[in-house]
């Protein structure tokens, strides 16, 4: 990855920001609120609480933030299995100097999670395992299990227009369960179109501050 950059957001979390792209790994009008709005409230908060193991998949890990936060907030008495692919892994110097606010257990679980091994399922907590999966989406032709909630988490379609092809959200589609959701931050009319030319059902959701709207995709049951 080219130079990157720790700035400071409008809720007083980090994002990092990449000026070779002139693109940021999250909003710059609140790091950590953006991700509990778009893939915690709007993805894990909104499965239906059956008691089963919940299977996620990532596309783009990034800082970690997603995964921390939904090991926080998933149901106390649900075990996730949750495989997170990412084809460059920040550098540990750079992870030790984020600040998202955390208290000193959830750092402790932060840093934890960083330094899981890669491409194996590791026990972060009793209910939480987690499976850092060094990949490129692009290059991934099957999943060995099928996925109750999809976070569509990779840099926007102007800066990688080749992850929001109909085709990848086809495959997406066919490695999800009946009623399976997908959520992102992106809320553009061509992607939304995309997902829908896939199979899924739509729904243009209110956005976190400075974001009108996100999208959420569910694969029909």
């Amino acid at each position: 990855m080219p130079d990157i950059i720790i700035e400071k957001t409008k809720d007083g979390s980090d994002t990092l920001y990449v000026p070779e792209l002139n693109e940021h790994y999250h909003s710059i009008n609140g790091a950590r609120t953006e991700s509990m709005h778009v893939f915690i409230k709007t993805g894990l908060k909104a499965l239906p609480d059956s008691g089963n193991d919940i299977h996620i998949l990532e596309i783009g890990f990034g800082t970690g933030l997603n995964v921390l936060l939904t090991c926080l907030e998933k149901p106390a008495a649900t075990t996730v299995h949750y495989t997170s692919l990412e084809l460059y892994p920040l550098e540990k110097e750079l992870v030790g100097k984020l600040d998202f606010s955390l208290s000193e257990e959830e750092q402790s679980l932060f840093y934890k999670m960083h330094d899981c091994d890669w491409d194996t399922f590791i026990p972060v907590t009793d209910t939480f395992h987690l499976k850092k999966w060094k990949a490129n989406f692009l290059s991934v032709k099957t999943f060995p299990v099928m996925y109750d909630l999809v976070y569509f988490d990779t840099f926007a379609p102007d800066i990688q227009p080749e992850m929001w092809l109909p085709e990848n959200f086809l495959f997406l589609y066919s490695s999800m369960k009946a009623g399976g959701i997908l959520t992102t931050y992106c809320a553009k009319g061509q992607v939304r179109r995309n997902m829908q030319q896939a199979g899924f059902v739509v729904e243009r959701l209110p956005g976190p501050p400075g974001k009108r709207e996100i999208l959420r995709a569910t694969r029909r049951k």
